[in-house]
């Protein structure tokens, strides 16, 4: 029988602090050549540990091999020059410094393959992998070449379908695209951004899921979700387009953000991730928390399509936080587990 309520992570966790430096995005890294290689994978390896540790369902990679949930994947593209930046406003929040693209983009070899071949062998529980979606990644560059949002995003949904397609041959149970930019863009989303989604996922017979949050607990997001106001509807503008999609899974910010909970009534019918971990707080969430959020939740899904998760990754926070968030997930998930079981 599957597992009622499987519980999983959104994204990454917290490095070891001698691979990267902690409690920092886009990290460098502290070791080179083949030491980097053996330390990634040793990295994974503990990551893998610390969330069956914890009674995670769905497992990850922790993101241990990235720097960074775009850049690493675009890092292995042709047609992207680092060395030529430019400072644009992503998600219309914070300037950054990015590369440019200054031809057609390709993948000349498979980015994160080899990684999830690596974790299927460690493990006999469902895995889940993160690749960064068409918008979020047209989002984090300057286009010099297509100049046009939209082609670039369609050629990065067959570079991401490509890839894809190979981590589930690798044996990838669930794959997951991370697709912030879709609580920014409204009209792009809706014109071509769920369509693009969709070339990417394309020919999949794995499950796949779309991760829409509200972003690290970083300075630049907190301050933008301070001017949201009492109620955080951005969900509403792309919901009824997933809604109608072929993606399975939604992936959603719920705990200690102003999202309406009713708003996960317009994806019925798909199932849902349900952030119940807070990953912009150093607060660690008691069971009961987590259990409160779910039960809320469960009003608007169905328990066989509720998958209990964190809000976002939690790369920048300290790992025994981590450690103790991912306890409270499985621990408040549980209880709501036991809950609906005695009922039926």
């Amino acid at each position: 029988m599957k597992k009622l309520l499987p519980t999983s992570t959104a994204g990454s966790l917290p490095k070891p602090a001698w691979l990267a430096q902690p409690e920092t995005l886009w990290s460098p890294w502290k070791l080179q050549g083949e030491e980097l290689l053996e330390g990634k994978q040793d990295a994974l390896l503990l990551s893998l540990q610390e969330q069956l540790h914890a009674g995670i369902d769905i497992v990850s990679d922790g993101e241990q091999t990235r720097q960074h949930f775009v850049t690493t994947f675009i890092e292995h593209l042709s047609g992207v020059d680092f060395a030529r930046r430019e400072v644009i406003k992503i998600r219309n929040r914070y300037d950054a410094s990015v590369p440019t693209v200054v031809g057609a983009v390709s993948r000349p070899r498979p980015v994160f393959v080899d990684d999830a071949r690596f974790l299927r062998q460690q493990t006999t529980q469902p895995i889940k992998w993160a690749l960064p979606g068409p918008m979020t990644m047209i989002d984090t560059l300057y286009d010099s070449h297509y100049r046009s949002r939209e082609k670039l995003a369609w050629e990065f949904a067959k570079i991401l379908n490509q890839e894809a397609r190979e981590l589930e041959a690798a044996g990838v149970d669930i794959i997951q695209f991370d697709e912030p930019a879709f609580n920014v863009f409204f009209n792009e989303v809706n014109d071509w951004g769920v369509a693009a989604l969709e070339r990417a996922i394309e020919g999949l017979k794995c499950e796949t899921a779309v991760h829409i949050c509200y972003g690290y607990g970083i300075k630049a997001n907190t301050e933008w979700k301070k001017t949201l106001g009492s109620e955080w509807r951005q969900y509403e503008e792309a919901f009824p387009k997933l809604q109608k999609s072929s993606i399975d899974i939604v992936s959603l910010e719920c705990h200690n953000s102003r999202v309406p909970m009713d708003l996960i009534e317009l994806i019925r019918g798909k199932k849902v991730m349900v952030g119940a971990i807070d990953v912009a707080s150093s607060t660690i969430e008691t069971p009961e928390e987590v259990a409160d959020t779910l039960r809320k939740a469960l009003q608007f899904v169905d328990a066989d399509k509720l998958y209990p998760s964190t809000n976002c990754g939690m790369a920048p926070l300290a790992r025994g936080v981590a450690r103790g968030k991912l306890n409270a997930l499985s621990a408040g998930s549980d209880m709501v587990r036991r809950e609906l079981l005695n009922q039926s």
